[in-house]
């Protein structure tokens, strides 16, 4: 009984603060409300046993991006009447996009649902008795290594091309010389200075 009370409590909260998230007019209170979103959402991974999922709700999406995006809208001064000004132009263009998506999906889960391919390829035989997380782990590793490991090279590759791309010589702005920094002994990198009272620090 008490499964399904949490089960409907989270489902709603979820329901009604994705809902707020749309319709909240502050970006502020979008993003809190998206926090908010992904707490409740966390608890139904919880009800499932998909206690994996949760923790990556709470540390990645709440702990990075949402906080990230809070920051962002806080510190950024950026003018939203002017943003909402070109919301009703593009707005078929966006109900096309959506209609698509939508389409690939209902798409993807017929073929998943009635497919016949064959042997069923889909999932991972997991051991019952096996932990949730030590399921995922032993997936990672074992099966899907490779696919893992080219994931990982295609993320290093694009942090990579961001601070090459972003990388430039600006006037005024000296280049940080990490050749010097490296050599650099640690009795000169600190000194240690009394000085008189209401006389200033020399450097």
């Amino acid at each position: 009984m008490i499964h399904v009370f949490a089960f409907y409590l989270f489902a709603s909260i979820v329901v009604a603060s994705g809902a707020m998230t749309i319709l909240a007019r502050n970006p502020v209170h979008s993003v809190l409300w998206l926090i908010l979103a992904f707490f409740n959402a966390a608890g139904l991974m919880l009800l499932l046993g998909a206690e994996f999922i949760a923790m990556l709700l709470i540390l990645v999406y709440v702990g990075a991006v949402a906080v990230l995006f809070l920051f962002v809208v806080m510190m950024l001064n950026i003018d939203f009447a002017r943003l909402r000004a070109g919301f009703a132009r593009y707005l078929p263009f966006g109900l096309l996009i959506a209609a698509v998506l939508l389409a690939e999906i209902v798409l993807a889960i017929g073929v998943w649902s009635f497919g016949d391919l064959g042997p069923d390829t889909r999932m991972a035989t997991i051991d019952p008795d096996v932990p949730n997380i030590e399921a995922i782990g032993r997936a990672l590793y074992d099966r899907y290594l490779l696919v893992f490991e080219g994931a990982g090279i295609v993320l290093l590759v694009a942090m990579v091309g961001a601070i090459v791309l972003t990388q430039r010589e600006r006037a005024g702005v000296r280049p940080q010389n990490i050749g010097k920094q490296i050599r650099r002994r640690p009795e000169d990198a600190t000194r240690n200075t009394q000085p008189e009272v209401g006389e200033g620090v020399e450097l």
